[in-house]
């Protein structure tokens, strides 16, 4: 998203223990000398540096001395409370995609190529896409959600189950396994992204194949529901 507002580079920084032990002032230094920083822009509740040290002030005092300017950016809130990772975060692990959307600005978004699985959806009439998306990333909980799902210049509506496909003995890898809607054909390879924008129900075993295949035609008439 930084990147399309026309940012010419993004790094992203791993916080490990090597750098939870760097001080505010030698972090500073090194973006001074590095990136040649003339201005930082953080919200106005910013602590950095070894045990949380460096906060407004002390940027302030850091960047008279190194010359950068410091601007603080008020915090965006919804009315009563501030917006911060940790509400959009609980927001997530409670499976309220529609919260989520809300605090984000926009619906929460997943991404990765379509891998080959061992296409047991389409065994039972139901092909899905096998969404590889990297291990780290925070994942609502198991379950089925409505989802838009954008492969190049195309959209499609689908639904989406997240999880370990309990009825299924031996299955216990965490998969994303998106159905498109009025789709055939083979995308493998394609990078895919998905909204995740409401979750129709938990994910739970099922007694067999064809209760399993009632419930997603009803999760689909759900889905094509939710978009009408």
């Amino acid at each position: 998203m930084l990147r399309d507002l026309g940012t010419d580079f993004v790094a992203v920084l791993q916080f490990t223990s090597e750098l939870q032990q760097v001080s505010a002032f030698d972090f500073s230094r090194l973006l001074v000398e590095e990136a040649r920083m003339r201005l930082l822009v953080v919200g106005d509740d910013f602590r950095f540096g070894r045990g949380g040290e460096g906060n407004i002030e002390v940027l302030t005092e850091i960047g008279s001395e190194l010359g950068f300017e410091v601007i603080a950016v008020p915090l965006l809130d919804d009315g009563s409370t501030p917006v911060s990772s940790t509400r959009v975060r609980d927001a997530l692990q409670a499976g309220e995609m529609e919260s989520v959307s809300e605090l984000l600005g926009h619906p929460f978004l997943l991404r990765g190529p379509v891998l080959h699985g061992d296409e047991r959806g389409r065994q039972i009439g139901f092909p899905t896409l096998n969404i590889g998306v990297s291990a780290d990333r925070w994942l609502p909980p198991n379950g089925v959600y409505v989802t838009k799902a954008f492969v190049g210049d195309r959209v499609f509506n689908a639904c989406t189950n997240i999880g370990i496909r309990p009825t299924f003995a031996g299955d216990q890898k965490l998969l994303v396994e998106t159905h498109l809607l009025d789709f055939e054909g083979d995308l493998y390879g394609e990078l895919v992204t998905i909204e995740l924008v409401h979750r129709l129900r938990a994910e739970r075993k099922f007694d067999g194949i064809d209760v399993l295949r009632a419930q997603i035609q009803s999760d689909l008439a759900a889905t094509r529901e939710w978009f009408t």
